[in-house]
């Protein structure tokens, strides 16, 4: 019976979603500080965050909605880089977002992976630190949770892992990447 009640909660979309779904552009304004480990590596041992911090600008396109279950969303970025890495940051990402959980009614949650590609102005200096090799123009990933009150659904809190890497050798034959945990505030309009 409790999982019946999960699934019926989860397939009710949340307050506001009916308003929600006719804004399909936002922007979001982050920041966020790069970590010392890999992708793979920061899950099982942990990180140390660098002396490298940045701070971007994201314009996102919603392309595709199937009903309140997930989104296919489109986004350019810029970022600044400063402390131990001076450069700017151009990123392209498809997203794929998923929209309906349990606690939707009380505060409305996404998560969202996406894949697409980077390209930095110089080569950046943290990742030749802790991977010996980098490139101007990689691959990125990101992830990251969103969070909306019913109330205020064009307004989100977002939590993100930003990733960019030669893909195991596919981009300029670079196996190393970097990370950044940012955080940042979105509007969609």
């Amino acid at each position: 019976m409790c999982v019946l009640a999960l699934i019926l909660t989860a397939a009710t979309p949340p307050a506001g979603a009916s308003e929600q779904k006719d804004k399909n552009w936002a922007a979001t304004l982050y920041a966020g500080r790069l970590i010392d480990e890999s992708l793979g590596r920061m899950v099982t041992r942990g990180f140390d965050f660098e002396d490298a911090y940045y701070v971007g600008l994201g314009m996102m396109r919603r392309i595709y909605t199937y009903r309140h279950y997930f989104d296919l969303e489109l986004e350019g970025q810029v970022d600044k880089f400063w402390g131990d890495q001076d450069n700017w940051e151009f990123v392209f990402l498809g997203y794929f977002r998923w929209l309906a959980f349990p606690w939707d009614r009380y505060l409305d949650t996404s998560f969202a992976a996406g894949a697409g590609l980077s390209y930095a102005t110089s080569i950046p200096e943290i990742e030749v630190k802790n991977e010996g090799e980098s490139a101007k123009f990689l691959g990125a990933l990101a992830f990251e949770f969103a969070f909306s009150l019913p109330s205020v659904p064009q307004w989100s809190l977002v939590a993100a892992l930003h990733h960019r890497s030669g893909a195991g050798g596919t981009f300029s034959g670079v196996h190393g990447a970097s990370n950044g945990l940012g955080v940042g505030i979105r509007y969609w309009f």
